[in-house]
């Protein structure tokens, strides 16, 4: 017997990967519906060798739904999941808007799968994608070392602002090659051929949201006592966040140690070749599950430092596979109830 699947958001980059892995992961599904705003209700999706047609979420009743994949916006969300929640259906969501509340677990399933039995308001909060990508690779290498404090720099895709975010890197690349003026609309500046270090809007401190986002879900999700600063950068990449990241440990570091750790640990694959090549890049993940780990190295600048370069595609493993692992992970766990 399988649950009843809502995928809020469905005609979003987000939604449709939800969709996509829920058939490819198997995921038991009885009956599932396609929500998202009335201007695109009885539009048609597809899910497996099924067609759905879009429903409209404002007028939706969640009773009897087992579980909600929420990816529409934080505004959305924040009206939409507490009324699925109090329905008796269990909601994912995808936004930033849940994240910090303390009765919300803020769960990677690799990381911190425990925190999903501290489920209060029937609402779990699936991190931001650069943060889920750094943790994964992060957990293996805490667990032997204890983890103080993580300096990272983030290169991250165009789809990690949306379908428009990823037109405007199309509409400017190709403009450029015809003069004609690139059109600014998604970015605070051109994204074609550059670089923007900002993602959100700035903080009183100097740092982006972005930042802090990265800095407060880690200490939530890996350890309060972890000390992050991130430098968030929006780069011309469709697919795939990219992370230089160094870390600072309590003890000792030993390079095989961390090698075999990482060989090990779920949802990481290390690929360290030190020669061309051999490490992988953003386009080499795309469609891919796992955070890739290449360029490892010790920081020989501070005690007990390790560096490394971090890949992964912000859309699966930053967004859809980890909502999709949570809810595996709570069947596992015999935490999702079944209403059919």
């Amino acid at each position: 017997m399988g649950y009843r699947v809502a995928v809020v958001g469905a005609t979003g980059a987000v939604g449709r990967e939800i969709l996509k892995t829920l058939a490819e992961r198997e995921f038991p599904v009885d009956d599932i519906v396609a929500l998202a705003s009335p201007r695109s209700a009885g539009r048609e999706l597809s899910f497996g060798d099924r067609v759905l047609k879009v429903q409209n979420l404002e007028t939706f009743d969640f009773k009897g739904w087992d579980v909600g994949l929420f990816s529409p916006g934080g505004a959305v969300s924040a009206k939409y999941a507490p009324i699925a929640a109090k329905a008796g259906c269990v909601v994912i969501d995808n936004t930033s808007h849940f994240r910090m509340d303390p009765d919300v677990p803020l769960v990677v399933p690799e990381v911190n799968p425990d925190a999903l039995k501290r489920m209060k308001r029937n609402i779990i909060a699936n991190p931001n994608c650069s943060t889920i990508q750094m943790v994964v690779a992060l957990k293996p290498l805490h667990d032997l070392f204890t983890l103080k404090r993580v300096v990272v720099s983030t290169y991250q895709a165009v789809s990690g602002a949306g379908k428009d975010g990823m037109d405007e890197l199309f509409s400017q690349t190709r403009g450029s090659f015809v003069t004609d003026p690139p059109k600014i609309e998604q970015f605070q500046k051109q994204i074609a051929f550059n670089c923007i270090p900002q993602i959100d809007r700035f903080m009183e401190d100097g740092a982006t949201k972005e930042e802090w986002k990265m800095a407060v879900e880690t200490r939530k999700i890996l350890d309060p006592d972890v000390s992050v600063i991130a430098t968030c950068v929006r780069v011309p990449v469709f697919i795939g966040h990219s992370e230089a990241v160094v870390a600072e440990f309590a003890e000792p570091v030993d390079l095989a140690r961390a090698r075999e750790a990482l060989r090990e640990a779920e949802g990481v694959i290390l690929r360290d070749e030190r020669e061309d090549g051999g490490y992988v890049t953003p386009i080499e993940c795309v469609g891919e599950d796992a955070s890739y780990v290449s360029r490892l190295r010790v920081d020989p600048t501070v005690p007990n430092g390790l560096a490394f370069w971090c890949v992964s595609d912000n859309l699966r493993k930053g967004a859809a596979l980890n909502a999709v692992q949570i809810a595996e992970t709570m069947i596992a766990l015999d935490l999702l109830p079944r209403h059919g």
